[in-house]
């Protein structure tokens, strides 16, 4: 299966499910992954609030956030491949089959954090035995 391209995210499922410190964490890390991604996303939280715009992820309130959470994959899965992060089983289930499914945990397991790190500096200290390291000491130090 392709890689996805329009996430959708169940905010009050994936925040309890992760333990972000609050709904502003769980926006950052998630507007972080789908730019690195190179998708977007829709991040979905059950009741009032404003609407917001982060990079390639979009926030959105709703009376009831898995009737939008479906509604979006329906309009979306013929065109691009969706990927649904909910724990909520009656959502997942009247999401599509074309839709792919990830369980919050799994995916808040799977989360990176954000950012990119450089890997460790290699030495050639790290690669050699201490005899070595002993000689070639002693050969820095002219001994």
């Amino acid at each position: 299966m392709a890689e996805p391209t329009f996430y959708l995210f169940d905010g009050y499922n994936l925040l309890h499910a992760g333990g972000f410190a609050d709904a502003r964490e769980l926006r950052d890390r998630l507007a972080s992954f789908v730019a690195l991604k190179g998708a977007r996303g829709v991040l979905v939280f059950d009741g009032a609030g404003a609407d917001e715009e982060h990079g390639r992820l979009a926030v959105r309130y709703a009376p009831h956030a898995d009737a939008l959470l479906e509604r979006l994959a329906a309009e979306h899965r013929e065109s691009e491949h969706v990927c649904l992060v909910s724990s909520d089983f009656a959502v997942r289930g009247t999401s599509g089959q074309e839709v792919r499914k990830v369980s919050s945990r799994l995916f808040v397991a799977e989360l990176e954090p954000a950012g990119h790190q450089e890997p460790k500096r290699s030495q050639v200290a790290d690669r050699v035995d201490a005899a070595t390291r002993a000689r070639l000491e002693r050969l820095r130090r002219n001994e």
